[in-house]
């Protein structure tokens, strides 16, 4: 019984705590700051992924100061990072097919005519993953030199993607007006 309380008084504080130290989530331990491109990050908010009941991944979103909106994060200068660990074997197919999906449904078509070879050759260095294992991290890091970064682990992946558009396009899988879940939106954005 005293087991139940603390964990119960525990997952208590978190929710009502503002992600702004580190976070234990779903066994995963993110931290609070990052660096990217010599600019220090802070933990924006963090959350867990589900489909079907199932922990997917946990995702993390850092920017140079805290954001509570898709406008204000996009208009945030600077570095910023995205960063994914899976909670489960993850297929690069079915990982891929599933952020393309999530920029699909938050794009006009002329927006997503003007991404699509960005976005193929996002998709195709992803395949080439072949499998995320459960405890892969992923860093989507945007650095404003060069573009979109694709890290797995500590290596990097593929060549930077240039163009913040095709940044903020990947934002909008989690925090745009269609998100993949609202609520994993609103944790990032740190609103629970």
């Amino acid at each position: 019984m005293n087991r139940l309380f603390r964990r119960g008084l525990l997952a208590a504080t978190l929710l009502a705590t503002p992600l702004a130290f580190a976070a234990d989530l779903a066994g995963t331990h993110i931290d609070d700051r990052a660096s990217v491109a010599g600019t220090e990050l802070v933990l924006n908010g963090a959350g867990l992924r589900t489909r079907f009941m199932l922990k997917v991944y946990t995702i993390g979103l850092y920017l140079p100061k805290r954001s509570d909106s898709l406008v204000s994060v996009s208009a945030s200068p600077g570095a910023k990072r995205i960063l994914i660990t899976t909670l489960r074997d993850l297929s690069a197919d079915d990982f891929a097919n599933a952020l393309i999906e999530g920029v699909r449904r938050n794009l006009s078509d002329a927006d997503l005519a003007n991404l699509q070879s960005r976005l193929d050759e996002f998709r195709t260095t992803l395949l080439g993953l072949r499998t995320a294992p459960s405890g892969t991290q992923i860093r989507i890091d945007w650095l404003p030199a060069s573009g979109t970064r694709l890290s797995i682990g500590n290596e990097t992946r593929g060549k930077d993607i240039p163009g913040e558009d095709f940044y903020r396009a990947l934002l909008r899988i989690w925090i745009g007006d269609k998100p993949v879940d609202e609520d994993l939106k609103n944790a990032l954005l740190g609103k629970r």
